[in-house]
């Protein structure tokens, strides 16, 4: 079965950038999903005219006492299947080589695709800032730069934001965006070749529209000039790239969930 041609990551990520509002509406419709998929979920109901909402797989609705109605097509999700090999090694005869491949598959459901038992919709839950530093092992570091133009600068696992920044959300979160991506790295490389300065640059401005519009943050119109100014408009960022951007602001997201609140310094409360 061929998948969809939208289903690429270079143009779910150009959809991303091109369409206010599309990733807000995603991340508050499809939270529980990665972002990218959030997006590919969202991108289809409106291509199909389905209400987006709750989605699931046809035995996770039957589980739940709905039925997918009859005649419906699903929705295609990117998913990870893990493949197992046999290998000889030096410490015994044989071990096992799990290689894990991402696929895109048809087998979700959305709730206006389904009939039955009432359904109950899942809380969006609240994000921390300090929760996602802990957890991906990044310092916030006090900024230290004298030159008053620069936002804010990354350096190994450590970042600092200026104090004076604009938008110092989007700004934290293009500097973890670089430490993830691994612009940070002493001789980072990418299948080889090292990456340019003009797609660092809009790797890291990626990552940082992806999580503000998420949270419903300030900046993405900044976003959007600056990865034009970096690199281009019209010109679409390569497919490996747009997984990788995807895969980190899926990781910022993931980490910064909390069920309680913490004081932030970026935010009165501590969460957004």
């Amino acid at each position: 079965m061929d998948v969809p041609f939208t289903l690429r990551w270079t143009t779910l990520l150009d959809q991303a950038v091109t369409r206010p509002g599309l990733v807000l509406e995603a991340y508050s419709r499809f939270h529980g999903y990665s972002i990218g998929n959030q997006i590919a979920a969202l991108s289809q109901c409106l291509v199909r005219g389905l209400e987006p909402g709750p989605i699931a797989t046809f035995p996770k609705w039957k589980e739940l006492g709905r039925m997918v109605k009859r005649g419906e097509k699903a929705i295609w999700l990117c998913m990870p299947i893990t493949v197992t090999k046999p290998t000889e090694s030096k410490d015994s005869a044989e071990e096992e080589l799990h290689s894990t491949y991402f696929v895109w598959k048809p087998r979700w459901f959305v709730l206006s695709q389904t009939e039955g038992d009432p359904y109950e919709l899942e809380p969006i839950p609240s994000w921390s800032i300090q929760g996602a530093l802990e957890r991906l092992q990044i310092t916030d570091a006090s900024f230290e730069e004298l030159d008053g133009n620069i936002q804010g600068y990354a350096k190994g696992r450590t970042v600092a934001v200026s104090p004076i920044a604009q938008l110092r959300w989007k700004t934290l979160f293009h500097e973890i965006g670089h430490v993830l991506l691994g612009h940070t790295a002493e001789g980072e490389m990418r299948e080889g070749q090292e990456l340019p300065r003009s797609l660092r640059e809009a790797e890291a401005e990626s990552v940082a529209l992806l999580c503000s519009d998420a949270l419903g943050l300030p900046g993405s119109e900044y976003c959007r000039g600056y990865i034009q100014h970096w690199y281009g408009t019209g010109n679409p960022i390569p497919e490996a790239s747009a997984r990788h951007i995807f895969g980190v602001a899926d990781a910022i997201l993931k980490a910064g969930r909390e069920g309680k609140l913490r004081e932030s310094s970026f935010a009165k409360g501590g969460a957004v």
